[in-house]
């Protein structure tokens, strides 16, 4: 029987490991940390406990399994060992769960099989993930573990918004249609919009801006998904870090056929060597806003290109939800970058959305307004909390089970 409180959320990305450990009686972080760059020789692992000193490993972590064998060894230091009673679950970020994952699921052996056969359309996040359920369920094999799925909130996405228009006996076949990523996140933010607003979930329609290295928008209509900027895979949409965001699908066929380009080399391309970084250089949006005002051409380029293709995704959504209440800004770029929200925003007063110059300027971690307040819409800076998210979603799925 699962009489734990407590839930450790693993993120496995391809060379790093994320985690928090979440009491679920108040929600706060009984430990957290991130083993990076394993598998080349300078790994590190950083560790912060709830109380006392943080603490940090500089030393080789061959693979994930090292690797969390390693967060397993500093969390039994503080007493919070993958053995205690008060664990009641193992919570696993999964980026695609297809058609077929549209709730937290207990991993079997039939689900993992599930997510290893959905690598062609994320392949380069399921296998990771992937990894780090495997590596867990060796360590603890008797406790629960439960995948939570990037795509699971946009499943409710209508099916005029989820098809592509193509061939429909093709696109089925394999399995081509609109999933939408960072579900966890949006589905956080849209209730917490709500919450900040002193309304049910239910009765608001927000536009959620969840912008970091990766960037997606959603309409959320009274707590339902409706419409997403990511599609098959997380390639579609906004321009985000290193990845294009939307493009025309014929750019592939000219790069291949007039170019010469290999469609790994196409790939590559555009998941990795676009967005801002192809634009200027630079990832970093902090680095391309300095460059920007400092008077950088290219920089200023790509700074306009991101805003314009978010402000493209703002008026659009606005169509679809028909009345807006909130916009939410979220994640690294959004929670952080005031002049990304005050361009986005900018000129939008017909659509009930503006930015109070002073408030916007303001560092917090908190949730709060930037709008004034005879704006329409209300436009908020809401921080994301993915791992409360995956935490409560797997606290809430064995205690079920339970019962």
């Amino acid at each position: 029987m699962t009489t734990g409180t407590r839930i450790l959320v693993l993120n496995a990305g391809s060379s790093s490991l994320k985690y928090q450990l979440i009491d679920m009686l108040d929600g706060s972080r009984a430990a957290a940390g991130l083993v990076e760059r394993i598998g080349e020789p300078a790994g590190r692992l950083a560790h912060t406990p709830r109380s006392g000193a943080g603490r940090e490993q500089l030393r080789f972590f061959p693979d994930h399994g090292a690797a969390l064998t390693a967060v397993a060894a500093e969390l039994s230091a503080d007493g919070l060992g993958l053995d205690s009673p008060e664990l009641a679950a193992i919570g696993h970020r999964v980026v695609h769960g297809g058609r077929r994952f549209t709730e937290p699921t207990v991993v079997t052996d039939e689900v993992l099989a599930e997510i290893r056969r959905l690598i062609p359309v994320a392949p380069l996040h399921n296998p990771a993930n992937i990894t780090g359920i495997e590596v867990a369920r060796g360590l603890r094999p008797d406790l629960p573990q439960v995948a939570v799925f990037d795509t699971a909130f946009h499943a409710t996405l209508p099916e005029y918004a989820a098809r592509y228009a193509i061939d429909r006996e093709v696109a089925d076949e394999h399995r081509v249609r609109r999933y939408g990523f960072h579900g966890t996140s949006h589905r956080y933010v849209s209730r917490a919009t709500a919450q900040l607003l002193g309304k049910d979930p239910a009765e608001v329609n927000v536009i959620v801006l969840h912008l970091g290295n990766g960037a997606s928008a959603s309409a959320v209509a009274g707590g339902v998904c409706v419409e997403t900027s990511m599609g098959l895979t997380p390639l579609e949409g906004l321009v985000m870090g290193t990845r294009s965001g939307d493009v025309d699908a014929g750019v592939v066929f000219h790069l291949h056929r007039v170019g010469g380009l290999g469609i790994d080399e196409i790939d590559a391309l555009l998941n990795r060597r676009s967005g801002l970084l192809g634009l200027c250089g630079d990832n970093d949006m902090r680095e391309v806003v300095r460059r920007s005002q400092e008077g950088d051409a290219p920089a200023r380029l790509a700074f306009d290109a991101y805003v314009h293709r978010l402000r493209k995704y703002l008026g659009a959504y606005c169509a679809v939800l028909g009345r807006v209440d909130a916009v939410a800004f979220t994640a690294g770029v959004g929670e952080n970058s005031a002049p990304v929200r005050e361009a986005a925003c900018a000129g939008l007063d017909t659509l009930g959305i503006a930015v109070d110059a002073e408030l916007n300027s303001v560092r917090s971690s908190r949730a709060r307004i930037i709008s004034p307040e005879y704006a329409r819409v209300a436009v908020a800076v809401v921080p994301t909390d993915e791992e409360l998210e995956i935490a409560q979603q797997a606290f809430a799925l064995v205690h079920t089970a339970v019962e």
